[in-house]
């Protein structure tokens, strides 16, 4: 059974660096999420999101961080605009507390949330930028 593998994905930090530079997400600091690429996933998952739970940010001493992983095989053949419907979709599992916690799926996390994210980013014009970060290889 061969292993998945993990790389850091600059070309999604950069993405999710200008959706956070925006203003849409206001209460999550892009110093703090971390963005890898996974190769190998069985997962039908596109991308998925880690948060530090409470105890380890205890243990170690630490402030809350994420981790946003995309999963290559899936994720790397999508067009821009569904990157970003993706990418959108995984920051709004992130409270407005920036506990380390995350959102589940519904009222909070959906497509019309989404959507939504996707008119504040067009209204604050990152929105082509954001494309064109997505379009590079």
């Amino acid at each position: 059974m061969a292993r998945v593998r993990y790389e850091v994905a600059r070309d999604v930090c950069k993405a999710v660096k200008a959706i956070l530079e925006s203003g849409v997400f206001e209460h999550i600091p892009s110093d703090k999420i971390y963005c890898v690429r996974s190769r190998g996933s069985r997962s039908t998952a596109i991308a998925r999101i880690y948060g530090l739970p409470r105890a380890w940010i205890v243990a170690l001493g630490s402030m809350p961080g994420y981790v946003i992983e995309v999963i290559s095989e899936r994720y790397d053949a999508l067009p821009p605009e569904r990157k970003l419907e993706v990418l959108v979709h995984e920051l709004l599992h992130i409270p407005k507390t920036f506990s380390g916690g995350l959102r589940p799926h519904g009222r909070l996390v959906n497509d019309s949330a989404v959507r939504r994210v996707l008119r504040q980013l067009r209204r604050a014009g990152a929105l082509e930028r954001v494309l064109r970060l997505l379009e590079e290889p």
